[in-house]
C-alpha cells in the first residue's frame, strides 16, 4: 500500500481546528494571539490551545503551533514568556522561521521538534541541508520550486518535505511582503497584513499627473497585484512521486466552510489514490466542489515552472457559486437537527449538508423552529434553530445553498466576508 502524505490543515480557531478534524484532516497547524503571521485571524489563548491540541490528539490529529513571525529585539520577552507559557502543552512541533525564535524555542523547550516555515525561504535543496543540519525535522519549500526541485530536495536531503497545494498565493517571495508596512503601516511579517495587493490601482505617468491609466480593468478595478489561488489536486501523484511529505493547506483567516470544503476533497482523493494508485485519477466532481467555495480562480502556480502570461494569472473577483449557512450543532438518532445559523436562512430554501468522504445530501426546507419550539419563517444569523431530515448528519457538517449559477462572480470574499480583511497568504 502506498505511503501517503500527511493532510495539513488550518486552524484559525477552535470550531475551525473541530471542522479540520471532522472532515479528515490527519494535522492542524494553529497559533496564539500573537507571535504568528495570521494576527488578525481569531487564533487561541494559550488555555485554548491546551484544549484544542488535547482535541486533536484525542482524535488521532498532530497539531502544530505557528510562531513563524520575524522578531525585533523588543519582541523576545513576550515572546520568550509565550513559550514558557505552552512549552507544557504537547504540541507535535512549532512552526517557526526566524533564526533567533528557533534558537529561543530550543532554549525554553529543547525536546520540541520545530518545522521551518516557508517564510524562510528555502529554495534549493543545499538550504534545506543547511536547515537540516541545524536539527530542523521539516521543511516547509518555498512556493517558487518546482516539482524537479522538490524530488531534487528528498533525493539529497535526509528531512521532511512540506508543500502548500490549495490557497491563497502571495506577490512576493514566499510571502515576505512590504507593501503592507509601506502602505498602511502593519507589518506582514509580525501577521499584521492588510494585504494591499487585493486593492485595485491604475498607472499614472509622471508628466500627467491626475491621469488614471487602467490595467486589464473589470468593472470593480484593476487588481495588477493579485493572483489566482493556488490547487494542485490534480497533481497529487506527482506530489508523492517526488517523496511529499505533508501537503499544506492554506487558511487560517478563511472560514469553516472553506475548511470543510478543501480538507474533505482532498482526503476523498488522498484516501482514493491510497486505495488503487494504478487507477487514480482526479474526479471532475472533486474540481467542482473546489469551484464552489469563495476563490479567484486556480492556478498551479511555480510547480511546473515559471509562470507565464502575468495577465493571465492576475485575477480580481472572487468566484463563490454557494452560499455558507450554518453549522449542525447536534444530531440525534431520530430526532430534529440542530444547526447554527451563520446566514440567513427561509422556509422553502434548498438546503445541502455536506459531510465527510464526500457525503451530500439536499432537502428543501419545509419547517423549522426555535429551540422552543415556535414555528420559524426566517432564522437570522447566530440564532439556533431545529428541523427535521431523512438522511443521517453528524455534528459539525456543513450546511449551504447555492446562490449564483455556477461560475457566477461577487465581490464579497470568503464566506460572504470583505475580500480585503479575509483572504490572506498563510505560512
Amino acid at each position: 500500500m502506498v505511503k501517503l502524505p500527511e493532510l495539513l490543515a488550518p486552524a484559525g480557531n477552535r470550531e475551525k481546528l473541530a471542522i479540520a478534524v471532522h472532515y479528515g484532516a490527519d494535522a492542524v497547524y494553529l497559533g496564539g494571539k500573537a507571535f504568528g503571521l495570521r494576527n488578525q485571524a481569531d487564533n487561541f489563548t494559550v488555555d485554548e490551545l491546551e484544549e484544542g491540541v488535547a482535541f486533536a490528539h484525542n482524535r488521532r490529529v498532530k497539531a502544530y503551533l505557528t510562531v513563524n513571525w520575524y522578531a525585533g529585539g523588543g519582541d523576545l520577552p513576550a515572546l520568550q514568556e509565550f513559550l514558557e507559557r505552552t512549552a507544557g502543552i504537547p504540541f507535535d512541533a512549532c512552526i517557526a522561521a526566524d533564526p533567533g525564535v528557533i534558537h529561543l524555542i530550543r532554549e525554553v523547550a529543547p525536546e520540541r521538534p520545530i518545522h521551518l516555515s516557508t517564510q524562510a525561504n528555502s529554495t534549493n535543496w543545499r538550504s534545506v541541508a543547511f536547515w537540516s543540519r541545524q536539527g530542523i525535522s521539516r521543511i516547509n519549500l518555498a512556493r517558487e520550486m518546482t516539482l524537479e526541485e522538490i524530488r531534487e530536495v528528498k533525493e539529497r536531503v535526509p528531512v521532511e518535505i512540506e508543500v502548500f497545494v490549495h490557497g491563497a498565493l502571495c506577490i512576493s517571495y514566499s510571502g515576505r511582503c512590504l507593501l503592507s508596512s509601506v502602505m498602511a503601516g502593519r507589518n506582514a511579517n509580525k501577521g499584521e497584513c492588510a494585504h494591499p495587493c487585493r486593492w485595485n490601482y491604475s498607472l499614472v505617468e509622471e508628466t500627467r499627473p491626475g491621469e488614471y491609466f487602467p490595467v486589464i480593468e473589470d468593472a470593480r478595478g484593476t487588481f495588477i497585484f493579485n493572483s489566482r489561488d493556488l490547487c494542485l489536486l490534480p497533481y497529487l501523484p506527482e506530489l508523492v512521486a517526488a517523496g511529499v511529505d505533508s501537503l499544506k493547506i492554506e487558511g487560517r483567516m478563511k472560514g469553516v466552510n472553506y475548511v470543510a470544503s478543501v480538507v474533505r476533497v482532498y482526503r476523498e482523493a488522498l484516501d482514493r489514490f491510497r486505495d488503487d494508485p494504478e487507477r487514480y485519477a482526479c474526479r471532475p466532481e472533486w474540481l467542482e466542489e473546489l469551484a464552489k467555495i469563495s476563490h479567484r480562480g486556480y492556478t498551479t502556480g511555480f510547480i511546473f515552472g515559471e509562470p507565464r502570461g502575468v495577465a493571465v494569472e492576475c485575477y480580481s473577483r472572487y468566484i463563490r457559486s454557494h452560499d455558507f449557512v450554518g453549522v449542525v450543532a447536534e444530531s440525534g438518532k431520530g430526532g430534529p437537527v440542530t444547526v447554527d445559523v451563520r446566514n440567513r436562512i427561509r422556509q422553502g430554501d434548498r438546503l445541502e449538508f455536506i459531510g465527510p468522504g464526500m457525503a451530500a445530501h439536499a432537502v428543501t426546507l419545509e419547517a423549522m423552529t426555535d429551540r422552543d419550539g415556535n414555528i420559524l419563517d426566517t432564522a437570522h444569523p447566530n440564532s439556533r434553530i431545529l428541523l427535521d431530515v431523512t438522511f443521517p448528519v453528524a455534528r459539525y457538517d456543513i450546511v449551504r445553498r447555492e446562490r449564483f449559477p455556477e461560475g457566477a462572480a461577487t465581490s464579497a470574499g470568503p464566506d460572504g466576508t470583505d475580500p480585503i480583511s479575509t483572504d490572506s497568504e498563510d505560512s
